[in-house]
């Protein structure tokens, strides 16, 4: 679909529009980023998320961010469009669809990966906002592309821009094709129509909440990051003690308040859910990781393979920290290769993975060790 062009100011030989968009202009907007490849785009004002910013100061007073930093560093900012951009109008925010779809687990000591990860979404996301923020640029207004930032809660602006609302598990929800997206926005001095926000369709089901392996969701909407495994695995420290079995056998991400989440399952199903997963390089299409692979992988390799996931400091310890509480998750302390892997770690010079090593190697029973 060829993207439709832009207007222009009337006045004769004048190269750039100067002035309040009208509302073509806004779905000529729109229309740019689908032909870019976005599932879903709309348009919200760049008003201050003023009941946001309250939201992530009275939650992180509660200690419910958990130590996470991103958009709770600094509410003033993540809530207010006008931080990244001066003078901003408009909000143009964009979803992109990926696919929950995973080959069964090899049959292997493995760690699984969230779908979100699997690939570099963001990128082909901000390659399609770019596009967007390239027509608003020449048609003479500023813009500037936001995704996975802390300077904008993008969850927020996706709602406001009438993509969706927010689920129990506090991600957002596109109508009929659930959660399965990631998000971003263009934020721009230029004056779009906004678009129509979207009904709460969640009803009384609370499928998320009573999914979820650790009970993080603690009330609709309300997630306790100290208790949820998407957050953990990014944490810095000791993985907490009560959790390591819940982790089970994923490394990144945790998914099962998305799979247990009735439009998703519908999408998946046959609906009109997320897009096609276009990126299917196996070298970049990281589902599942070998366990005893990555543990024997120097700080350099394990970078260049896992290194756009969040790690904590940028250390690689901390994925290796994760991987040796799913490998002694995994089931197989009568496989030489993991039995010599925990064995190794119990000696390795770093006191943290040493305590999981000897935390795996008790639940494997390799040896005799007592968790710690």
């Amino acid at each position: 679909m060829k993207p439709a062009p832009v207007r222009r100011g009337n006045e004769a030989g004048r190269s750039r529009f100067h002035g309040p968009v009208s509302i073509l202009v806004a779905e000529e907007v729109i229309a740019v980023g689908v032909a870019a490849g976005l599932d879903a785009v709309g348009v919200a004002p760049a008003e201050p998320f003023e009941s946001t910013r309250s939201t992530l100061l009275e939650r992180r007073e509660q200690g419910l961010h958990g130590g996470m930093a991103f958009t709770y560093r600094n509410p003033d900012r993540s809530t207010d469009p006008s931080r990244t951009v001066d003078g901003a109008q408009s909000l143009v925010v964009g979803a992109l669809g990926y696919r929950n779809s995973a080959s069964p687990a090899p049959d292997r000591a493995v760690g699984r990966v969230a779908a979100y990860a699997r690939s570099d979404h963001y990128a082909r996301l901000r390659d399609a906002l770019g596009q967007i923020a390239d027509m608003l640029r020449d048609a003479g207004h500023q813009a500037a592309v936001v995704t996975d930032d802390n300077a904008l809660v993008d969850r927020e602006a996706a709602r406001r821009a009438g993509l969706g609302w927010y689920g129990k598990n506090s991600n957002v929800l596109l109508p009929g094709r659930g959660s399965w997206f990631v998000l971003g926005s263009v934020i721009t001095t230029a004056a779009l129509e906004p678009s129509t926000p979207v009904a709460d369709q969640c009803g009384p089901c609370r499928r998320c909440l009573d999914g979820c392996p650790t009970g993080a969701i603690v009330a609709p909407g309300v997630v306790d990051a100290r208790r949820c495994l998407a957050w953990l695995v990014q944490a810095d420290g000791d993985f907490p003690l009560e959790f390591r079995e819940a982790l089970g056998d994923r490394i990144y991400g945790c998914d099962d308040c998305q799979e247990v989440c009735p439009p998703n399952r519908t999408a998946e199903s046959g609906g009109s859910g997320a897009g096609e997963e276009l990126d299917s390089d196996p070298e970049n299409d990281i589902a599942w990781v070998d366990l005893v692979e990555l543990l024997q992988s120097d700080d350099d390799d394990l970078m260049a393979r896992y290194g756009r996931w969040y790690i904590p400091q940028r250390e690689p310890r901390y994925v290796r920290r994760n991987a040796l509480v799913a490998l002694g998750n995994s089931g197989r302390g009568a496989d030489p290769d993991v039995v010599e892997t925990v064995v190794r770690y119990l000696a390795h010079s770093d006191p943290m993975l040493v305590r999981h090593a000897e935390w795996a190697a008790a639940r494997l029973g390799v040896g005799a060790v007592a968790p710690v």
